[in-house]
């Protein structure tokens, strides 16, 4: 696919790019290239590939969800400045 300047005008303003006269020339040519790259890369036959977000075959690392600590609400609320029946008791902040 070729792009003339007209058209790398009409991008650059999309994008909101500034560019010299002088510059629309040489992009059109720069972009223009990369599009024939990508019209390459369509002629790849990629039936039967699932898509992927990385080359990499890696899961998330899982762990068992069990508790491993608890039990000590006593000793929490030992730090607490004030606790009433088992919970952090704390000013009234809404009048």
């Amino acid at each position: 696919m070729s792009l003339d300047i007209t058209a790398v005008r009409a991008i650059a303003t999309l994008a909101r790019i500034e560019l010299a006269e002088e510059e629309l020339a040489p992009l059109a040519g720069e972009l223009s290239k990369i599009l024939d790259f990508v019209e390459q890369l369509s002629e790849v036959n990629t039936d039967g590939i699932a898509p992927m977000s990385s080359v990499a075959d890696q899961g998330l690392p899982m762990r068992a969800d069990l508790v491993t600590d608890g039990g000590i609400a006593d000793l929490i609320l030992a730090n607490a400045p004030e606790a009433a029946e088992g919970f952090f008791t704390v000013p009234k902040v809404v009048e």
